[in-house]
C-alpha cells in the first residue's frame, strides 16, 4: 500500500512539473480539420498567431487534416497525446457530426477538453440576382407562391449553408429541393447564373457578391442586426417572424481528454489573452466575425454550449435524413 502510494505521489510530482514548465521544448500544434485557405484555417492561423506572445512565445503551427465532415482531423486530436501540444480549432461541426456521421470514433462531449469559443461568423440568405422579391416580406409571399418549385442550394452535406438551409425550411414549413456542391464558390456561381433560387451562406462568402449586387440579400441569422455598414440594412430572420432563427458559424479549441488541469488552465487563459489583441479583432473583422467575449470562452460555457448545439441540430438532421459519409 506505501508503495502504491508513494508511485502516485511520484506520478502527480511530475505531472505538477510538467504543467509547471508547459509549453517548452517542442511547437503546440492545432489541427483544422478542413482544407488550407478556407475560413475555418484563416480563423485558425490568426489565432495561432495570437497565441504565441501570452504562450511564452512558443511555436503554434497549423495541421490541415481536412475529411469526412471534420471527423477524421477531430479522431487525430482526441487519439493524441494529452499533454497539450496537440489541440484541435473545429466549427459549427463539431455538434453535428454526432448526427451527421456514422460510427463516429470518438464522442464528442466525453472525449475532449473545452478549452473557450473563439468566434461567431453570421450568415445571411442571399438570392439569385433575377428574384422578384426586393424585401424579405415579398421573399416570404413568393415563396408561398413557388412551393415545391424553389431549389435550396449548399456547400455540401453537413456544410454550414446545408445546415443553415435545413433549418429555415423547418422554420418555414416549407420545403424545398436542396442542391448541393462541392464548396461555395460554385454555388454562389450558380445562384448568380439563375441555376439555384436562395442560398444561405456565411457573410465571409456572401459579403462580396451582396455589396456588388451580383445576388440579392434579404436577412442575416443573428438574434440583432449587424452594425457592419454593408449588412446593417438587413433584418434578422427572427424579426422577420422566425422565433428563435440563430445560426452562426463558431469555432471552438479543443484539448485530448486527459490533458492536465494546470495545462488547460494555461492555455484558457492564454485563449481569452488572444480575444482581446487588437490584430486579432481587427482579423476576425475583416473575416466577417465577431470575438466571443461572452460565457463560452471559458470551459464549462463552452462545453454547455455544444451540448445545446448539438440538441438543436440532431432532430433537425435526422429528419433531412443526410449523412456526411
Amino acid at each position: 500500500m506505501k508503495h502504491l502510494l508513494a508511485l502516485t505521489a511520484m506520478a502527480l510530482a511530475c505531472t505538477a512539473a510538467f504543467a509547471q514548465d508547459y509549453p517548452s521544448g517542442k511547437p503546440i500544434s492545432i489541427v483544422v480539420p478542413f482544407s488550407a485557405g478556407g475560413p475555418t484555417d484563416r480563423v485558425a492561423r490568426d489565432l495561432a498567431e495570437a497565441l504565441r506572445k501570452p504562450l511564452g512565445g512558443v511555436s503554434v503551427v497549423i495541421d490541415n487534416v481536412p475529411g469526412a465532415g471534420s471527423s477524421i482531423g477531430a479522431a487525430k486530436v482526441a487519439r493524441a497525446n494529452p499533454d497539450g501540444y496537440t489541440l484541435l480549432l473545429n466549427h459549427i461541426g463539431m455538434s453535428t457530426v454526432p448526427t451527421l456521421v456514422r460510427n463516429l470514433p470518438f464522442k464528442v462531449e466525453s472525449d475532449f477538453e473545452y478549452l473557450g469559443i473563439i468566434n461567431d461568423v453570421p450568415m445571411t440568405l442571399i438570392a439569385k440576382p433575377s428574384m422578384q422579391a426586393n424585401t424579405y416580406a415579398e421573399l416570404t409571399t413568393w415563396i408561398a407562391a413557388n412551393k415545391g418549385k424553389i431549389n435550396l442550394g449548399n456547400a455540401g452535406v453537413g456544410s454550414a449553408s446545408h445546415l443553415c438551409g435545413l433549418l429555415y425550411q423547418t422554420a418555414m414549413k416549407t420545403e424545398m429541393t436542396p442542391v448541393p456542391y462541392k464548396g461555395t464558390a460554385p454555388a454562389i456561381t450558380d445562384l448568380i447564373g439563375g441555376q439555384i433560387d436562395l442560398l444561405c451562406d456565411q457573410t465571409t462568402n456572401t459579403s462580396p457578391q451582396i455589396e456588388s449586387k451580383k445576388v440579392k440579400a434579404y436577412a442575416v441569422t443573428t438574434p440583432k442586426r449587424l452594425t457592419t455598414p454593408l449588412l446593417k440594412d438587413l433584418p434578422t430572420l427572427q424579426e422577420a417572424g422566425l422565433k428563435d432563427f440563430q445560426v452562426t458559424i463558431w469555432h471552438g479549441l479543443y484539448a485530448p481528454k486527459g490533458t492536465p488541469p494546470a495545462v488547460l488552465k494555461k492555455l484558457n487563459d492564454a485563449v481569452k489573452v488572444a480575444l482581446k489583441d487588437p490584430d486579432f479583432i481587427k482579423k476576425q473583422e475583416g473575416l466577417g466575425a465577431v470575438v466571443a467575449t461572452d460565457g463560452r470562452i471559458e470551459p464549462a460555457g463552452h462545453k454547455k454550449f455544444v451540448a445545446d448545439e448539438i440538441a438543436k441540430w440532431s432532430p433537425i438532421i435526422k429528419a433531412a435524413g443526410v449523412y456526411a459519409d
